[in-house]
């Protein structure tokens, strides 16, 4: 029986449980009472749970990698910095430049949009990444996709808190915007962060020395036509069943796309560490 339920212990399973637990409790606190104080700590919940899941797992991911290969330095602290620096640091610099740059750039603007933030969520991870205490590509996936997802979250509340004060303190739109976009949190900005780091890493240990190549510099473009891909799926909003079929289909195939490439990379540390064994 133990061994039958032991996935239970895994430490993303916990946080994603207890996460949905505390948010169905907080959020119903709210509806019942509707003590606007309430509203930080559901925004809190509905738009960390998932990110800090995903995070945990890849983090989990590395540990068991990276003892493979006898590295006993744990990269939890670096980690948590990326979830926490890396995505205020993000979500900063590009809500910056995209208001001094973008306000009437047009459609063509998206491609500058996906640039702008796939550059300032790499911020972190590539200082990291110079500094060099951390060289396995396990290590690289687990840094951008703690930005990415920190990114992701800290964007989340802010369109919670939009949705909450544009429909006038309709719990039911924010549950919907909170709900949406932790499903779909991990395809987007984990992943291509995610990817481009795990080739920026295994680029430096294939070469054996700190270099953006053109193998790296190809992911970046990648993620930055996925991530523009993405915005102009969306732009179609669902008024049409038409419209509502383009995005969902859209939506899914960038999503199938960007998770692939992810754990594709994970697939191939796993297989270099078992190698090095």
């Amino acid at each position: 029986m133990k061994q039958r339920f032991g996935f239970i212990h895994n430490r993303w399973l916990q946080i994603l449980i207890g996460g949905i637990v505390l948010f169905i409790a907080t959020e119903q606190a709210l509806k019942l009472t509707g003590i606007p104080n309430l509203i930080p700590t559901v925004l809190l919940l509905g738009a960390f749970v998932v990110p800090l899941t995903f995070v945990a797992y890849f983090y989990g991911e590395e540990r068991t990698i990276d003892r493979a290969i006898h590295q006993e330095r744990s990269p939890l602290a670096e980690g948590a910095t990326c979830f926490l620096i890396g995505g205020i640091l993000g979500v900063a610099a590009a809500a910056t430049i995209e208001y001094a740059t973008l306000q009437k750039a047009g459609f063509l603007g998206l491609f500058a949009v996906g640039f702008i933030e796939e550059a300032a969520k790499l911020i972190l991870p590539v200082i990291i990444f110079i500094r060099g205490r951390f060289k396995s590509e396990a290590d690289g996936l687990l840094f951008g996709v703690a930005s990415g997802m920190g990114f992701a979250a800290l964007e989340t509340m802010g369109y919670g808190l939009t949705a909450l004060l544009q429909s006038q303190g309709n719990i039911g739109v924010l549950e919907e915007v909170l709900f949406i976009r932790g499903l779909v949190s991990p395809a987007g900005h984990a992943a291509w962060t995610g990817y481009v780091c795990a080739v920026l890493w295994r680029e430096w240990n294939r070469t054996g020395k700190k270099t953006v190549n053109m193998k790296v510099i190809g992911a970046f473009i990648l993620a930055i036509v996925l991530h523009s891909l993405w915005d102009m799926v969306n732009i179609f909003g669902g008024k049409t069943s038409i419209q509502f079929t383009i995005v969902i289909a859209g939506n899914l195939v960038i999503a199938g796309v960007s998770l692939t490439l992810l754990f594709r990379r994970l697939r191939e540390s796993r297989r270099l560490s078992s190698e090095q064994v």
